[in-house]
Parts: C-alpha cells; structure tokens; sequence
C-alpha cells in the first residue's frame, strides 16, 4: 500500500524558510515520479516541483525558481522540498503526490496517491 506523509510546515515570516518532508512507502522510487503540489484558498491545485529518474529535479512556476529545490533521500525513502526567500503567497497547502513512471507530468489527475497536506503560512 503507497503511503505518503507530509511534514514540516507551518508559520514562518517573509524571506524565511521551511524544509518540506515526504516519508513514502510502498512503492520503489525507481518506478515512481514524486511531486509536490500545492493549494492556496480558492485556487486550483498547483505543480510546484517533481523528481524522477528520467526528469531529476523539477521546478515549474516561474514564481518559485530560485527558491525552492527538491530532492530526494531513496535509503531513507524521503522526497524533501526546501524553499528559501519564503513570500505571502507561497501560503497554501503542500501536498505530496506519486505517480507510477519515470517522468513528471504537472497535471493534477496524473497523480495516483496523495498525502494529507501539511500547511505553510507566510506572514508579511
């Protein structure tokens, strides 16, 4: 059974930084793309970031390039998500999503399994 458990969000000031944690199990990294996701309150669910074997690391909105890194722990079986320089509208929940495969779609409805969302506030 896949399993995925966020951790590592919560309350933090403009221009700070969280470091976003994944704990997986049930599946091999190796046949999986794991992504990260996020919704802010009335708005779509978003892509921010993927990694795969074929893809490595990938950053999608523009808005978080430069900032946020993803990577990923395979003897720990963690996919982290590190975002620096942290703005207001980075406010949202982050999810953390599998797909089986070796490249990362963005498309939300490409994604198998969901973790519960962890929540990141941004204060200004």
């Amino acid at each position: 059974e896949v399993q995925l458990v966020e951790s590592g969000g919560g309350l933090v000031q403009a221009g700070g930084s969280l470091r976003l944690s994944c704990a997986a199990s049930g599946f091999s990294f190796d046949d999986y793309a794991i992504a990260w996701f996020r919704q802010a309150p009335g708005k779509e669910r978003e892509a921010v970031a993927c990694i795969s074997v074929s893809d490595g690391g990938v950053i999608w909105p523009d808005s978080v390039k430069g900032r946020f890194t993803i990577s990923s722990d395979n003897a720990k079986n963690t996919v982290s998500l590190q975002m620096n320089s942290l703005k207001p509208e980075d406010t949202a929940i982050y999810y953390c999503a599998v797909t089986s495969g070796s490249m990362c779609p963005v498309v939300v409805g490409w994604y198998d399994y969901w973790g519960q969302g962890t929540q990141v506030t941004v204060s200004s």
